[in-house]
């Protein structure tokens, strides 16, 4: 893990790898509600929700909490820290 890596270096391959899979992506602000994903993320038939973080950061208690609400709802939430962790996303 590089400790050089900041989240907006992690936002950015997201985004590039986002659209080289034909994708598109966009930044999320709920009104009223707090602890939502970074991104939201359109793939042909799937949508996925993508939360940023530094290298070796966690989402917190709060976020975690909204992002099972989320997946218990059928909806799928993505915690990512590092490039690895993007590739991953599209493997």
């Amino acid at each position: 893990m590089n400790e050089h890596i900041r989240e907006r270096d992690v936002e950015k391959y997201l985004v590039k790898q986002t659209r080289a899979h034909g994708g598109e992506l966009r930044k999320v602000q709920w009104i009223g509600r707090r602890n939502a994903p970074d991104r939201v993320l359109f793939l042909p038939n799937v949508t996925i929700w993508v939360e940023l973080k530094k290298p070796g950061e966690h989402a917190t208690p709060a976020k975690k909490e909204e992002h099972k609400a989320m997946r218990t709802m059928g909806q799928t939430v993505f915690v990512i820290d590092s490039i690895e962790g993007v590739d991953a996303l599209f493997a």
